[in-house]
């Protein structure tokens, strides 16, 4: 079994910003009908082989039966929450599921995410491991949920694992926090203390990937994007446009924007993007970027245009 060790210390801390408050993302709780699998590590205590979970924790049994009841709680939960989300319609067949088992172990060793919950269950901490896989026909995610050696920092136990091509489905399984994303240090260049790339917040990466994608090449380099981090806060405080919309799949995105004319660049403008949450009236701080491309700046003037006076409001709670 790999470790994943470096992967699962490093935590990713976050600051607050004095305007917007930042507050970590929780999804949606949903639930299956997969067996759970355990990876045994096994060791010959008075001649009976023992299956050893996490000796530290006093994790050790005699056999399946006793293993598979200790964990039949969260067992429960997660068949529970597969069997909610599951719509074969726009997802992989049963069968397709055992095909692609082989992918377990991939994501085991190497994963792209990882997510920890330690709230659900009491005396429990489970990860949540996630691996993009990409063909010629789709991209498609493997999920798998396990328990992590406390010693060792490794899996020892799968609580479930199956792919999926589902967004609803991934989403359900992505809970409480992230504590790992592959694609963090490549866009450390954008990432400010207070927001939400320093979380790893996997939507806010797929922002600024998109972002990215769609800049000049004449644009501001974005190893120089720091430079320009001073104007966050007053283009949150005093913007000159707000506007608010909501994506494709939901997020309420209120953008910032304010344009700079002495900083010795021409058309400069700082844009700042952020997620609300209108029950809690917060807006989540996603990512902030310079740029001096109009043509992009007009990209973010969609959907209703705000007063600045309200969204600083709503900010502020």
């Amino acid at each position: 079994m790999s470790k994943v060790a470096g992967k699962l210390n490093k935590n990713i801390n976050s600051k607050k910003n004095k305007k917007i408050k930042i507050k970590m993302k929780k999804t949606a709780v949903g639930a299956g009908k997969r067996k759970a699998q355990a990876h045994k590590a096994t060791k010959k205590v008075q001649e009976k082989e023992l299956i050893i979970i996490d000796e530290k924790q006093g994790l050790i049994f005699e056999n399946d039966k006793t293993l598979f009841g200790y964990f039949s709680v969260p067992i429960k939960e997660y068949e529970t929450r597969f069997q909610k989300y599951y719509n074969e319609k726009n997802d992989f067949s049963l069968i397709e599921h055992q095909e692609m088992e082989s992918l377990l172990e991939e994501t085991l060793d190497d994963p792209d995410e990882i997510w920890i919950d330690d709230h659900t269950f009491e005396d429990l901490i489970v990860h949540t491991l996630v691996k993009s896989f990409e063909t010629k026909q789709q991209e498609f995610h493997y999920i798998a949920v396990v328990y992590i050696n406390t010693e060792d920092n490794y899996p020892t136990f799968v609580f479930m694992h199956f792919p999926t091509k589902d967004s609803k489905m991934l989403e359900a399984f992505r809970q409480n926090e992230i504590i790992f994303h592959r694609k963090l240090e490549a866009i450390q260049f954008a990432a400010i203390d207070g927001d939400s790339l320093l979380e790893g917040d996997y939507l806010a990466i797929g922002l600024l990937e998109s972002m990215i994608k769609l800049r000049s090449e004449k644009d501001i380099p974005t190893d120089k994007f720091k430079d320009f981090a001073e104007c966050r806060e007053s283009s949150i405080d005093s913007p000159d446009e707000i506007w608010r919309k909501v994506d494709s799949t939901g997020h309420v995105l209120v953008t910032f924007i304010k344009e700079f004319t002495d900083m010795g660049v021409e058309d400069l403008h700082y844009i700042v993007v952020t997620e609300e949450d209108t029950e809690a009236q917060v807006n989540s701080l996603l990512f902030s970027f310079p740029t001096n491309d109009t043509t992009l700046v007009d990209r973010y003037r969609q959907g209703e245009n705000l007063e600045a006076e309200e969204v600083a409001t709503e900010s502020s709670h």
